[in-house]
């Protein structure tokens, strides 16, 4: 019992800080008239008669990093796909020789117990003998 309160408090505060995350606040009384507006300005200075730019998008090789970067991405993606498909092929080798090493295990067993059977019918059979040996002593020497 104390284990499952336990784990039910762990519950509940995992799970209010998980939707905290993804709630955001938005008040009830929100009145856009009554928001403080700050005056916007505008400022363009231009230098040598050249007016600068208020964005400046970059080239879109700039942003990908070029056709070097890509190049080196594919490389890496390449490889890592090379890796694992090696992966797979290690693990169905261990498959192979993990089944194998359980079929060699098993018949180890079963012949380690034809063994100790024989041996113990070879046992029977050597006191079966010492027996009638007896036997044939005391029925000469009466």
């Amino acid at each position: 019992m104390k284990k499952f309160s336990l784990l039910l408090g762990l519950i509940l505060v995992t799970s209010g800080v998980a939707f905290a995350g993804t709630t955001s606040f938005t008040p009830l009384n929100f009145d856009e008239s009554n928001a403080v507006k700050s005056p916007v300005t505008t400022t363009s200075k231009t230098v040598s008669g050249v007016e600068g730019k208020g964005t400046d998008l970059l080239d879109p090789a700039q942003v990908t990093g070029g056709a070097k970067m890509q190049d080196a991405i594919l490389q890496i993606d390449n490889a890592q796909v090379e890796l694992r498909n090696k992966l797979l092929n290690y693990k169905a080798h261990y498959a192979e020789i993990d089944s194998k090493y359980e079929t060699t295990k098993a018949q180890r067993k079963a012949a380690k117990k034809q063994i100790k059977a024989a041996e113990r019918k070879i046992k029977n059979l050597d006191k079966a003998k010492k027996k009638i040996r007896k036997n044939f002593e005391r029925r000469e020497n009466i």
